[in-house]
């Protein structure tokens, strides 16, 4: 008599671990005098306006965004720590290379968003819509996006552990060259993956499987007949 083999259970996944922002006795800032390489702590910034500025390795730690547009301001480099961004508004938002730890953000409105080679690390972001989003070459440790609308999400060659696109909508999702560990996108809608080769590491659900079974077959020659 044939003996049954248990049935395996399915990995554990684990969730990201976010750090809560709690900002305290911050003082306001009705006209802020923003300058190249400066630090910044403990600040509330409301209605302001950055646009165009040449803001490249400025630090900002413990303050609190309220309705600032960055709208081609330079960010390159810059750091984000403790700090939580509401409703900032940036058609073209220019943060390469910059770092964000422990921060919140909620409903951005970013159009072209060039954030190549960043580094993140509990990372939370809440509602929004955003075109374009360049993470390329990033490393993103404890990161959630929920609720959001992404027509383009690139995250070619990057290092992402314990990230969660939960609820989201994405047009096309781009992991080309990535190395991907606990990344959950349950949940998201999306109409195209590229990098089919980097998929591993990658947590979906049922249906979604539906969803890239074709994309799969298609790209390791599979006829379905």
């Amino acid at each position: 008599m044939a003996r049954s083999t248990p049935a395996s259970k399915a990995p554990k996944v684990t969730a990201p671990r976010l750090s809560p922002v709690r900002l305290d006795e911050l003082r306001d800032d009705p006209s802020p005098d923003f300058q190249s390489g400066e630090r910044y702590d403990g600040v509330r910034y409301s209605r302001a306006s950055a646009d165009g500025l040449e803001l490249a390795g400025t630090d900002f730690a413990e303050c609190e965004f309220q309705g600032v547009s960055f709208n081609e301001t330079q960010l390159r480099g810059a750091g984000f720590r403790d700090c939580i961004l509401a409703e900032v508004y940036a058609p073209v938002f220019m943060a390469a290379r910059s770092t964000l730890r422990d921060v919140e953000i909620g409903n951005p409105r970013w159009g072209s968003a060039e954030l190549y080679e960043s580094g993140w690390q509990s990372v939370r972001i809440d509602g929004g819509k955003l075109d374009y989003v360049n993470l390329r070459g990033s490393k993103l440790t404890d990161v959630q996006i929920s609720d959001c609308i992404i027509n383009e999400l690139d995250l070619g060659s990057c290092a992402a552990t314990r990230v969660a696109l939960k609820n989201c909508t994405i047009g096309t999702l781009d992991v080309a060259g990535a190395r991907l560990n606990n990344f959950d996108i349950r949940g998201t809608d999306f109409r195209a993956i590229s990098g089919l080769e980097s998929l591993a590491g990658l947590v979906i659900d049922d249906y979604q499987l539906g969803l890239l079974a074709p994309l799969m077959a298609s790209h390791l020659g599979v006829v379905v007949a």
